[in-house]
């Protein structure tokens, strides 16, 4: 049998991968203009990583699949025979999401390898296929097993807050890679790029945080209700739950200080500097603008290290019936 603590790891993984094939494919669109997403840089690290963030969900995604199926049969993933794996991918809603979310990854990674001369259709196709494969992974939690209307409503609002969150994870792996000292000194005006960019983010951002609190409410009226918060509380589940929230809250006060005081703090100093200003100091604001993403990204790994283990877990196990 495969311990928990694997299949965590394993979806967190996943979860890490495909938010980022999809939110670092939405970039582009939205954060830079045509002239920049034909230049050299920063497009061809762009592409570099979402090759790699696709071999690497096709990998994990069929690791996950073997685990769950070995874990189903109660052997050793090494001991896992083949037609009850593909009985189970043919006759599970887990096993379409898994071909899905292979196809989808596929697409991907021939985007990221023979469209690149055309950098809009590109990103646009990898966003896409990025989305659906985050979609997919509705299907292997709380949202997956409900019936009926109501699981259809839990789907399609898991769904938008996945992609909601994948957006805005992309877009923090976007600013990180932006702002490395290697690509400050490869891209032309990198720093005035990442300043503009996060700027333009702001609207977009806007939006996946509106959604990511209206789904979220959703979600969690569709698994522990309103009525059933406080007792909720005395789980496990309940308890991740707060930590996600509070997590949640970090990023969103993060967010609002790259947005108003670190983004603006580094347009100034640039200007200052095209003036010669001797009191400028643009590195030094794009540094503390780097340390505030960073620990931005961290929140959200950390956020979704809990949404893996969250999906394991029942909300009233370990709750005394009322």
């Amino acid at each position: 049998m495969v311990d928990d603590p694997v299949l965590i790891g394993i979806r967190f993984a996943l979860y890490a991968d495909l938010m980022l094939v999809a939110g670092l494919a939405a970039f582009p669109l939205y954060a830079l203009t045509p002239g920049e997403r034909r230049a050299p840089q920063p497009m061809a690290a762009i592409w570099r990583l979402e090759r790699w963030l696709c071999v690497i969900g096709l990998l994990v995604s069929t690791l996950g699949m073997g685990v769950l199926a070995a874990s189903m049969q109660g052997v050793e993933l090494l001991s896992l025979e083949f037609q009850p794996f593909w009985d189970l991918v043919r006759e599970t809603d887990v096993g379409v999401a898994w071909i899905s979310r292979s196809a989808a990854l596929l697409l991907a990674l021939a985007a990221a390898i023979w469209l690149t001369r055309r950098p809009a259709m590109a990103a646009a196709i990898l966003a896409l296929a990025g989305s659906i494969a985050v979609a997919t992974l509705v299907w292997s939690g709380h949202a997956g097993a409900t019936e009926g209307s109501a699981g259809t409503l839990h789907r399609v609002s898991d769904i938008l807050h996945l992609i909601a969150a994948a957006v805005w994870i992309g877009a923090i792996g976007a600013f990180l890679l932006l702002t490395s000292p290697r690509r400050i000194h490869e891209i032309p005006d990198a720093a005035r790029l990442a300043a503009r960019s996060l700027d333009q983010f702001s609207h977009i951002g806007t939006i996946c945080v509106l959604v990511i609190a209206a789904t979220g409410l959703v979600n969690s009226q569709m698994i522990v209700g309103a009525e059933n918060l406080g007792r909720s509380l005395g789980s496990p589940y309940g308890q991740l739950l707060v930590a996600k929230l509070a997590l949640f809250g970090l990023m969103l006060a993060l967010a609002a200080a790259n947005r108003w005081r670190l983004a603006p703090a580094l347009a100034a100093a640039l200007s200052s500097a095209d003036t010669d200003n001797v009191d400028a100091d643009p590195a030094s604001s794009l540094a503390a603008m780097r340390k505030s993403l960073i620990i931005e990204a961290s929140a959200a790994l950390a956020i979704l290290a809990l949404v893996a283990w969250l999906g394991t877990l029942e909300p009233f196990v370990g709750i005394a019936p009322a």
